[in-house]
């Protein structure tokens, strides 16, 4: 039987591995999302040092960009593998790093072939093509993850810090793009050749093993009777499919349009295209992004589904200005309510404190709750939002009113009519809205330190108030222990 000459990279693990195990789907991919939220993490902290200015490392993934933290993206370079048969070059004339032949780099410059983020190409008859993989290369540790998926259906998961693994790796990978990409190869492989094969501190793999534990979920045995706070349905086996589900369209929704988004902002970057070629690339980036993060909300709602506390599903939590996060989020937050026809009032106090949560998420989750606050309005509503300090708190308050001159009285506004899609979400008849229901949103709220009360209001229809903790000061600290 023919058999493809270059090892993937699940081979190339399994080669230096005693044994790996085959699982079901739904096991392995669990296993590569926590372990893919470690190394985030893991790069955070050990890059927490250095200056962001400079390039700091390296990473190569299929089929998706993996890392959307800014201090990520900004710090390393990334190039994607893809065996999708979409070709950019037949839209856009100009020359990318995607499965094309030598001459197409005849005419490009350094910086057109060694981007911040690149695409590659893989043949789809190489077995790679089935395979999702993250090396990571950096001064202090490299790392391989791979997630393969076989003939028979069932799925392994496998990762290696051992310096000669990832150079396999490296080595089964490079010949590849050797192949279709010759003259991108050389800066490639320069580039990998920077971050030398050292063996890694012992403290970063044992930081390593924190963090994966950390992101580890309860047995499902476990937690499968536990129910969320209030519960929205009861929970029982039967409802685990759904939840799982629920991840498996996140993650097949977010990875074309991540991959979208990634061709995109290279196409961004050619200074020869006409403005309105670039206004609309600005849009589908936009919308890209928009559609992203709310994937990645429900994703991290169905992972928080299946922790076995809050307590324990809680994400790194650190002080963190408030005001930043909301200079980046009213914008975004108007321009969405003008899109339906709604104002957007803010009312904001002249010093905000700083508050402890999760900044990535925090955004997220903020911009998620005003989305779905705002398709749940009818148009030409007005929406108030103030921002209050309450004792060692800030209250966040989004207030709903029918007409923007509040002197006159407004009809009470009938809740919007949502019925229940399993554990998770909810959908919206006039709408055609589906968004994850009041429990879900309250524990994704609860993951970053906060607090969500829905109430309903007379005059005023449903009011959503969110509590945040204030960060204590030394003298604080120092009273208390007194």
């Amino acid at each position: 039987m023919y058999k493809w000459i270059l090892p993937s990279l699940s081979e190339v693990l399994a080669e230096s591995q005693s044994s790996v195990v085959e699982c079901s789907p739904a096991k392995a991919e669990r296993q590569w999302r926590v372990s893919l939220a470690a190394t985030e993490h893991l790069l955070l902290n050990t890059l927490a040092t250095v200056s962001s200015d400079a390039t700091q490392g390296l990473v190569l993934t299929a089929p998706a960009p993996l890392f959307s933290q800014p201090r990520l993206t900004q710090s390393l370079q990334t190039v994607t593998f893809t065996a999708k048969p979409f070709n950019p070059l037949a839209l856009m004339p100009f020359q990318m790093p995607v499965a094309m032949p030598a001459a197409g780099y005849a005419n490009a410059t350094v910086d057109e072939i060694t981007p911040q983020e690149s695409v590659l190409g893989l043949l789809p008859a190489d077995p790679l093509a089935s395979e999702q993989f993250c090396l990571v290369f950096t001064e202090k540790f490299r790392l391989v993850l791979v997630l393969a998926e076989h003939k028979n259906g069932k799925k392994t998961f496998s990762f290696s810090f051992e310096p000669e693994v990832v150079q396999q790796a490296w080595r089964s990978l490079g010949a590849r793009v050797m192949l279709t990409n010759p003259e991108f190869f050389v800066d490639l492989d320069a580039l990998v050749q920077k971050y030398l094969p050292v063996a890694p501190d012992y403290r970063t793999v044992i930081q390593f093993s924190q963090l994966l534990l950390q992101q580890l979920p309860e047995p499902e045995a476990d937690t499968e009777n536990l129910p969320l706070s209030p519960p929205p349905l009861p929970s029982s086996p039967s409802s685990r499919p759904d939840v799982e589900l629920l991840q498996a369209f996140a993650h097949e929704v977010r990875t074309p349009l991540t991959t979208i988004r990634t061709m995109t902002r290279l196409l961004l970057k050619r200074r020869d295209l006409p403005a309105n070629v670039l206004s609309r690339l600005e849009i589908i980036d936009h919308e890209c992004t928009e559609q992203i993060d709310r994937m990645e909300l429900l994703f991290k709602a169905a992972e928080l589904e299946t922790s076995a506390s809050t307590k324990s599903s809680r994400t790194q939590l650190t002080p963190m200005s408030l005001d930043q996060v909301l200079q980046q989020s009213i914008p975004r937050w108007q321009q969405a309510a003008h899109r339906r026809n709604l104002t957007l009032d803010v009312v904001l106090p002249q010093q905000l404190p700083t508050v402890v949560s999760n900044p990535t998420m925090l955004d997220q989750v903020l911009t998620g709750l005003m989305e779905n606050f705002t398709r749940s309005l009818p148009s030409g509503s007005h929406i108030q939002v103030q921002v209050i300090p309450a004792g060692d708190q800030l209250k966040l308050q989004l207030s709903p009113l029918q007409c923007k001159d509040t002197s006159k009285p407004a009809t009470p506004a009938p809740p919007p009519i949502r019925k229940a899609l399993g554990q998770l979400l909810m959908f919206q008849p006039e709408t055609g809205t589906i968004s994850l229901n009041i429990a879900a949103t309250k524990h994704l709220f609860q993951a970053i330190g906060g607090k969500l009360i829905v109430r309903q209001r007379p005059h005023y229809g449903e009011v959503l108030t969110i509590f945040l903790p204030l960060e204590v000061s030394s003298q604080q600290k120092s009273g208390v222990m007194s």
